[in-house]
C-alpha cells in the first residue's frame, strides 16, 4: 500500500492522511481505485496520469463510496422488478400455453445467432437447482426428460434473470414479451430490450461494477414519455448514462407496482450538481477512464 501511495502522492494527489488512505487501499483494490481516479487526472488516455490541481485521496474515495451506496440502493428495486417478471411470465405461459413443457421446448422459442438455445438455457437452470420446489417436480435419473411434471411457475424460479430476459424475448415466437407487458402493466414499446438492460444493470451492480462515469453498453430504448418525465424531476441527462437506465426502472416499478419510486430517493441521496452526480448523467467517454 506505501507503494502504491507514493505513486499517487508522484502524480499529483494530495493525500493528508496516509494511515487513512493505507486503511483504504487495504481492503478496496488499488485497480478498482484508479478507475474512479481517473476523472480527476489531466489525460490518463493519452498517457498523461498526474491529477488536476488541488485534488485530494479524501475527494476520490468519497466518489468511490457514494457508487457502493448506489449500487446497494437499485439492487433492491432491480430485485424487485425480477420477481415480477418471474410473476407475470408465470401467469401468462401458463394461462395461454399451459403450465407444463412448452416453455421448456426448443420449439417455443425464437432464437437469434449462434448463442446457446433458449430452451437449453432454462433446462440448464433448472437441472442444477436444489431447492425442494423444483426437486419433488422431476425425475432426478431422467435429465431434461425429468422435467415433464415440472410447472412454469416453480421452473421460473430456478433461472437466472438473464436467462428469464431471454424466454421473455424470445418465447411464444417472440410475442410473449407483449403478453408479459401487458399482464405487468408496463408499456410494450421496446420491453424485452428495456428488460436486457436492467439485467445488464443488475450483473453490474451484484459484480460491483462502476456505475460513476460508465456508458451502458446495452442501453435497451427509454421511451421518450419516460425520459421526458424523468428530465423535468432530475434535469438533463445522456441517453446512455447510468440515470437514464434508472429512470426506465423507476417506471417499471411504479407501473408495475413492485415498489416506490427510485429515481427520487437516488435524488435525495445523491445531491444534484455535485461531482457524483455530473459521473451520472453526463459520463465520459470510455478512452477516458478504465473498468
Amino acid at each position: 500500500m506505501s507503494e502504491q501511495i507514493a505513486l499517487l502522492a508522484s502524480r499529483g494527489l494530495i493525500v493528508d492522511d496516509v494511515p487513512v488512505a493505507r486503511d483504504f487501499l487495504r481492503v478496496n483494490n488499488y485497480y478498482r481505485f484508479s478507475g474512479y481516479a481517473r476523472p480527476f487526472q489531466n489525460a490518463p488516455h493519452l498517457g498523461d496520469d498526474s491529477f488536476r490541481l488541488g485534488t485530494t485521496f479524501h475527494q476520490v474515495s468519497d466518489v468511490y463510496d457514494a457508487d457502493d451506496r448506489l449500487r446497494s440502493s437499485l439492487v433492491q428495486s432491480l430485485t424487485r422488478v425480477e420477481l415480477m417478471l418471474r410473476t407475470h411470465f408465470a401467469r401468462v405461459v401458463a394461462d395461454d400455453h399451459g403450465p407444463y413443457r412448452s416453455f421448456l421446448e426448443q420449439r417455443f422459442y425464437t432464437d437469434v445467432g449462434p448463442g446457446e438455445p433458449t430452451a437449453a438455457g432454462c433446462v440448464r437452470d433448472v437441472l442444477r437447482s436444489r431447492d425442494r420446489h423444483i426437486l419433488r417436480h422431476r425425475d432426478l435419473d431422467a435429465g431434461a426428460a425429468g422435467l415433464a411434471r415440472l410447472p412454469v411457475w416453480s421452473a421460473v424460479e430456478a433461472w437466472s434473470f438473464g436467462t428469464l430476459s431471454k424466454a421473455i424475448e424470445r418465447g411464444a415466437g417472440g410475442t410473449l414479451a407483449d403478453d408479459v407487458a401487458a399482464s405487468a402493466g408496463v408499456a410494450k414499446a421496446g420491453f424485452a430490450s428495456r428488460i436486457r438492460t436492467l439485467v445488464y444493470l443488475r450483473n453490474r451492480c451484484a459484480h460491483h461494477g462502476r456505475l460513476w462515469h460508465h456508458s451502458v453498453l446495452d442501453a435497451g430504448p427509454t421511451p421518450n414519455n419516460v425520459r421526458s418525465k424523468a428530465k423535468r424531476s432530475v434535469g438533463q441527462f445522456e441517453p446512455r448514462s447510468v440515470i437514464d437506465v434508472v429512470a426506465s426502472l423507476d417506471d417499471f416499478v411504479v407501473r408495475s407496482g413492485a415498489g416506490s419510486a427510485v429515481l427520487g430517493a437516488i435524488v435525495e441521496r445523491h445531491a444534484q450538481g455535485t461531482l457524483f452526480w455530473d459521473g451520472l448523467v453526463r459520463p465520459q467517454g470510455s478512452r477516458d477512464h478504465t473498468a
